[in-house]
């Protein structure tokens, strides 16, 4: 095996072949090959168990590399576990850290970035492992960050895409230089990944050959058949390992502690997360009016499968100057969604096992949305728990309301999101988390205050129907739903035409939903229910309630309201709303062959309810 030289202990001799070298450059040409002190780095980001592939490959050759870890990823499918970063460890390779749960450094409060480094640090050190060396997630850092990798205890902490590379940052230096300027901000090439050929991993260290220092090459996936980008093959990491074994002996193959040095500096670790008053809202930055560099405090973009996702922020928001906003396009599977970060509790809400949770969002969207939920256990790790059901699209803003199951045993937090799982458009803003058992009750309404949203039916929504309206019928029948202009007031009525008619019905119903669109109920009042109508045959209201469990039941119905070809007012009072119900929907409906078209729907309580 080649004895590879310590450069140094060279550096005079070296300055020496500089100087030589520059003469006969000058005179002869360049040589094949200048003898100049060049040290690669091989790191590998974020604990993939793949990644175990590259270490076999490495070792044959006698190269040892730096594995930057989540602590909150070890031991979960497709990461590494500790006995594997043991086993790293044993051979001579570094483990280094990457924060405990991976998030975007730059995007959270001091406290919780605080938790992030140093908790991880903490967590790989418990296991055994020397610990001098941090990676930005994402690459992602400012001012503040680089303070906190070094009070943390760090030596270094290492950036991307600011050495030269056929990649990016055309015109920057061609390697780092030993040390570092800035030993908090080393500088990289950009991360490799599926695009990368031999040729470009060869270039990286010819082109910090020619004149010396140090280039950290960062890997992500070292496998085949997978769909992330950050995926290079086994058989080119094996052909790049195999090259690089034979440079000459001034190109050498370090781990980032053995270039950067140093002692292990005392374990800090992190702020505890102070709890949050019992009865507020839990979300942290819910109305994403705080941006760091341009992304909304405590938030993070999500989701898996086959789409394309922008995430950007819009002004006005429906409160405030700010709102989130998400565009899929070339959707085949999966969602997209913001959620609060999914930390160690500065951002995401922390929570407890056995207890539910009502959780809110307010949307619009030109498709279908639902509350997606995720939940923390152990040392950070995050996995996905459940799913609202779905709710309509809307072109105005809407409140999607969910309230939980009980959290699984072991967890400690959650994060949810409103989610694209289709091509559209969702804006999302002023969201909410309350422990169920201490939801803060709605106000009262103002005596008098039409309960319907969009009573005139004026706000389209998806297809025929109008915002927060739907469909319902039941029994043997033919309805058809449409738009009409031949409205009571406005531009819009609504009109339903049952054919083939057997039994049952079908009418037009507020959205029997979570709380967005279905009318607010107090169990033990009673309400008037209103709605002008022409029809070919009599009609009367169905009523439905929300029970206290989130199920839908029907419950009565008025008197009939005669035909008439001109617009009337049906007017009914309900009796007392039973125990436990939350909420209300009612509807004119069509009891046999004919037509019937509404508009300008009110439901009061019938304590202030105005005159008909």
């Amino acid at each position: 095996m080649k004895k590879r030289a310590q450069w140094p202990a060279k550096l005079a001799a070296s300055a020496i072949a500089i100087a030589l070298a520059a003469f006969f450059v000058g005179a002869v040409g360049a040589p094949a090959q200048a003898a100049v002190p060049t040290t690669i780095t091989l790191s590998f980001d974020d604990g993939n168990a793949d990644q175990l592939a590259a270490a076999t490959i490495m070792n044959t050759y006698g190269l040892r590399g730096t594995f930057y870890v989540p602590s909150g990823y070890i031991n979960q499918p497709g990461y590494m576990t500790v006995a594997n970063l043991q086993t790293l460890a044993a051979a001579g390779h570094e483990i280094g850290g990457h924060t405990v749960t991976h998030p975007d450094l730059a995007t959270l409060p001091s406290d919780e970035a605080s938790r992030q480094v140093c908790n991880d640090r903490v967590n790989l050190s418990n296991w055994g492992f020397r610990i001098t060396s941090f990676a930005y997630p994402f690459a992602s850092l400012t001012a503040a960050t680089k303070t906190i990798v070094q009070n943390c205890g760090y030596n270094s902490a290492r950036g991307l895409g600011d050495i030269s590379s056929r990649f990016g940052c055309n015109g920057c230096q061609l390697a780092e230089t030993i040390p570092p300027a800035d030993a908090y901000e080393v500088k990289a090439p950009d991360q490799v990944d599926s695009t990368w050929k031999l040729a470009d991993l060869k270039k990286s260290v010819t082109q910090a050959e020619t004149a010396g220092g140090w280039v950290e090459l960062t890997f992500h996936h070292i496998g085949t058949g997978g769909t992330d980008p950050l995926t290079i093959s086994p058989a080119l990491f094996q052909q790049f390992a195999a090259w690089l074994k034979t440079r000459p002996a001034t190109t050498t193959v370090k781990t980032v502690d053995q270039v950067i040095g140093g002692t292990v500096k005392a374990l800090v670790s992190g702020p505890a997360v102070p709890a949050k008053p019992v009865g507020s809202n839990m979300i942290t930055n819910p109305g994403l009016e705080t941006l760091t560099n341009g992304v909304p405090q405590c938030w993070q973009n999500g989701g898996y499968g086959t789409n394309t996702a922008a995430f950007s922020t819009v002004s006005p928001g429906r409160t405030g100057t700010r709102a989130a906003k998400l565009i899929v396009t070339g959707y085949s599977s999966g969602d997209a969604k913001w959620l609060p970060a999914l930390d160690l509790g500065g951002c995401s809400p922390n929570a407890t096992a056995g207890h539910a949770y009502t959780l809110s969002g307010w949307y619009k969207s030109n498709a279908p949305t639902q509350i997606e939920v995720y939940y923390r256990t152990g040392l950070g790790s995050w996995s996905y728990w459940t799913a609202s059901p779905f709710f309509a699209a809307a072109t105005t803003y809407q409140q999607a309301s969910w309230t939980t199951p009980a959290l699984p045993a072991g967890a400690s937090a959650i994060s949810f999101g409103l989610n694209l799982a289709s091509n559209g458009t969702l804006t999302t803003d002023d969201y909410a988390m309350f422990d169920a058992a201490a939801v803060p009750p709605p106000p009262p309404p103002t005596p008098g205050t039409n309960l319907v949203q969009n009573a005139s039916l004026e706000t389209a929504g998806t297809g025929a129907f109008p915002q927060c309206w739907q469909a319902s019928n039941y029994g043997t029948n033919t309805p058809v739903f449409s738009s009409s202009t031949a409205a009571h007031t406005g531009t819009r009525a609504e009109t339903v035409a049952v054919t083939g008619y057997a039994n049952g019905d079908a009418k037009l119903l507020p959205t029997l939903d979570s709380g967005s669109c279905a009318p607010v109920g107090i169990a033990g009042h009673t309400y008037s229910m209103r709605a002008w109508y022409n029809s070919t045959v009599p009609t009367q209201f169905a009523a439905y309630y929300k029970a206290a469990n989130g199920t839908w039941t029907y419950w009565t119905s008025s008197p009939w309201f005669a035909s008439t070809p001109s617009y009337a007012q049906a007017v009914w009072t309900t009796p007392a709303l039973p125990a436990g119900a939350t909420a209300i929907s009612f509807g004119l409906n069509v009891f046999q062959n004919g037509t019937l078209t509404t508009d300008d729907y009110a439901l009061y309580d019938t304590v202030g309810a105005p005159a008909p």
